[in-house]
């Protein structure tokens, strides 16, 4: 009989990973990540006209972003600009996940 495994010692925090990917699950959120990565920093005026989206819509899914650390927010005047955090997005897509996913004996990551 095969023997059964043991969770590892040096996991990632998978509360973390667990949050963004929740914050990651809506479409609008994927769409915003995806404008921003695209675009680099962007006010909150110019992702409201590309989503055709509410301020106040907007500001709720960004939020999530924010707190998640996905993303980063700037303040100028009276202007917010974002950006992906790409140390953060680079996290989920890393070896680190993916040993989080693999067996120890996989040789994929």
């Amino acid at each position: 009989m095969d023997q059964i495994k043991t969770m590892r010692t040096d996991l990632p925090d998978v509360v973390t990973y667990a949050k963004q990917f929740k914050a990651l699950s809506d479409p609008i959120r994927l769409t915003i990540l995806h404008l921003l990565a695209m675009n680099g920093k962007s006010c909150v005026c110019d992702l409201e006209d590309i989503l055709e989206l509410p301020q106040s819509k907007l500001s709720y899914h960004l939020k999530i972003l924010l707190n998640n650390g996905l993303i980063h927010k700037e303040i100028s005047k009276t202007w917010s600009y974002y950006w992906v955090d790409e140390a953060k997005t680079n996290e989920l897509l890393s070896e680190q996940f993916c040993y989080f996913l693999k067996s120890p004996d996989d040789d994929c990551c």
